[in-house]
């Protein structure tokens, strides 16, 4: 299974606007081979459609823009999840991989997280759900917190830290990739795989005793759950953020 996911991840990557084999038609969109393969697109570049509140049910109606094919988080302070708030998708999902381009500005936090309930943590602050974390480790402090580097750039936020990360840089265009079958998860960063993991199992609930996560009953073991884009309050885009969901 894990040969046939890497295979997967692979032939994704040689269809997204990092690689020099770029075959979709446009920006948003789908190849016919990823139409064929059972690709969907959860952004459609000119709508919020798909995409709600994590506090309500509706999109919402400040800190969040679409322009120019871009989904963006508007910049207000760093403050977390105080001006627009997180989104989710409408729909939950279970065993898939997850593809999004995404470009952070200087400073900025961001993230985007898989197994998100939205009625987990109805207080202030972001919703619960693990994270593929995005940050500027050259100047946003938090790359300095936690524990050796996991709360950097591709990290499973505050529990494992990334390696061999590849980053094109501030500004520029770069590839999130997360694969979910069961309990086995990856992270990969422009093509690179750089963080892997079970989950559910005596070593995830260790990792998560030593965590931020410690205060949340049965942390990341939700069977399904809502993928999520972070209001961090700094300037990020997404775009082409499309999902393969697997039996």
């Amino acid at each position: 299974m894990k040969i046939f996911l890497r295979l997967m991840v692979i032939g994704l990557l040689m269809h997204t606007g990092n690689s020099a084999a770029q075959q979709n038609p446009a920006e948003n969109s789908l190849s016919a081979k990823e139409l064929k393969d059972g690709w969907k697109l959860i952004f459609d570049g000119s709508t919020t459609n798909g995409w709600i509140s994590i506090r309500g049910d509706k999109f919402p109606e400040k800190g969040w823009e679409v322009k120019d094919g871009l989904l963006s988080v508007i910049e207000s302070g760093g403050a977390e999840s105080a001006n627009g708030g997180d989104i989710i998708t409408t729909k939950k999902y279970k065993n898939f991989i997850l593809s999004v381009d995404f470009k952070i500005s200087e400073g900025a936090n961001s993230g985007i997280k898989y197994f998100v309930d939205p009625n987990i943590n109805k207080g202030p602050g972001s919703a619960i759900g693990c994270e593929f974390q995005l940050l500027d480790d050259q100047v946003h402090p938090d790359a300095k917190l936690g524990v050796n580097g996991n709360r950097t750039l591709g990290a499973l936020y505050d529990l494992i830290a990334p390696v061999d990360v590849h980053f094109n840089g501030i500004d520029t265009w770069n590839n999130a990739t997360i694969v979910v079958k069961t309990n086995h998860i990856e992270h990969w960063l422009n093509g690179t795989k750089i963080v892997e993991y079970e989950r559910c199992n005596q070593m995830w609930r260790a990792l998560v005793a030593y965590s931020k996560y410690k205060v949340w009953d049965k942390f990341g073991e939700l069977p399904e759950g809502h993928i999520l884009l972070q209001d961090h309050g700094n300037s990020a885009s997404f775009k082409n953020i499309k999902i393969l969901e697997l039996e």
